[in-house]
């Protein structure tokens, strides 16, 4: 009898024990997971050995890795598309939208405005640099893309990763991950991608410009700019309200210099809780069945050519401007590259570039005004797309 008992016992171990084999992620392995797999570990080594941009690419590039552990689907509510999985509740911030405002009240209380203030028509650099997005919308549209699709795809051109995420969650929810990765990937790789357009597009005696050091900007300037801007471009564009509204609540908690403690809440704690989140829940969404298509491989290449041509956009059109400033009010082309959002790296490329021309050039707060209009500019291109598709 204990014999049978024995027996039945090790077989019901041995029926187990093979049950849970397959349960294990070398059981469900597909080539496709390995792949994205050494992506997300990419990802983290740029982040890591080449310093791109760590605060994103680490959080992306091991949500990548999670979101690609191969497991069989038994209803156990860990995957990121399972209903009241963790990092389901974790990715409504991202499908649901409500995660990039909260980036831009971080942006907003950390970004001082005193150079566009200063020199207002700085902001036609960053209006300027948002041609790459239309660019990107027309070319997205004659490869075929929906128009829903191919608005999500063009706001890449931005080099705006939270802007990228609102306007994809809203418009092209399929798209979304190979989007944001894309937005993100193109924003760290700023450091890679736009020297060179500037230096192609520059002379070296036009590099050596140098600008007029920028006017003092009082506090009450700073104090009226976000109520005032808030007005402008939420008139003009209404379907930016989330993204621009909580821009300017950021930047009021900031110059109001009553609420200093709520900003410093906002652009710090708060916002890096929120990127963690957001970058590591973008990166789950990469599942290898959902981000290995040719879609993607289209999204990757409009992306590049819609950044290349919001920087070169900038630059040209600083060109264009010195044609009609006086010689004393010329601007160093360099600047001409932060028009794109991406805040502050784009601002420290003109910075960097301008030093390597001239070691007393120091581009940094003028490029800072180009740079801030960009954020103002690609919040308020998403409003035109999302308006005018919804």
């Amino acid at each position: 009898m204990m014999l049978l008992e024995s027996v039945s016992t090790m077989d019901f171990i041995g029926t187990k024990l093979a049950d849970f084999l397959t349960y294990t992620g070398f059981a469900n392995v597909e080539w496709a997971n390995i792949i994205m797999i050494a992506v997300g570990a990419f990802f983290i080594w740029l982040a890591i050995a080449k310093d791109f941009e760590p605060l994103l690419l680490i959080p992306i590039g091991l949500g990548i890795i999670l979101g690609n552990i191969p497991f069989k689907d038994a209803g156990l509510e860990i995957g990121l598309y399972e209903d009241n999985s963790v990092l389901n509740i974790f990715y409504q911030g991202v499908r649901q939208g409500w995660y990039p405002p909260l980036v831009f009240l971080g942006i907003g209380a950390m970004t001082d405005f005193s150079a566009l203030i200063a020199n207002p028509k700085l902001m036609l650099i960053g209006a300027a640099a948002q041609f790459g997005i239309f660019g990107a919308y027309m070319v997205a549209l004659a490869l075929g893309f929906e128009p829903n699709q191919a608005a999500g795809i063009a706001i890449i051109g931005g080099a705006d990763g939270p802007t990228a995420i609102f306007l994809s969650s809203k418009l092209s929810p399929n798209l979304m991950g190979a989007i944001a990765v894309c937005a993100y990937s193109y924003m760290a790789l700023v450091p890679v991608i736009q020297p060179g357009i500037m230096k192609l597009l520059t002379t070296q005696k036009q590099r050596q410009i140098k600008m007029k050091p920028a006017r003092q900007v009082s506090q009450t300037e700073k104090m009226l700019f976000p109520i005032v801007g808030l007005l402008i471009t939420t008139f003009i564009v209404p379907s930016g309200l989330p993204l621009l509204g909580m821009l300017f609540f950021g930047n009021l908690l900031k110059e109001s210099t009553k609420t200093t403690r709520l900003a410093k809440t906002a652009g710090s704690a708060l916002n890096d809780i929120v990127v963690m989140l957001l970058g590591l829940t973008v990166g789950c969404s990469t599942q290898a069945s959902e981000f290995l298509t040719w879609n993607t491989i289209f999204i990757f290449i409009i992306g590049a050519c819609a950044f290349i041509v919001a920087t070169a956009s900038g630059v040209i059109f600083v060109h264009i401007m010195n044609l009609f400033l006086p010689k004393s009010q010329k601007i160093n082309p360099l600047i001409g590259n932060a028009g794109v959002s991406a805040v502050p790296m784009a601002a420290r490329i003109s910075q960097n570039e301008g030093l390597k021309a001239d070691p007393h050039n120091y581009l940094l707060m003028h490029a800072m005004g180009p740079n801030v209009a960009g954020v103002i500019g690609s919040a308020v291109a998403a409003g035109v797309l999302l308006g005018f598709l919804s």
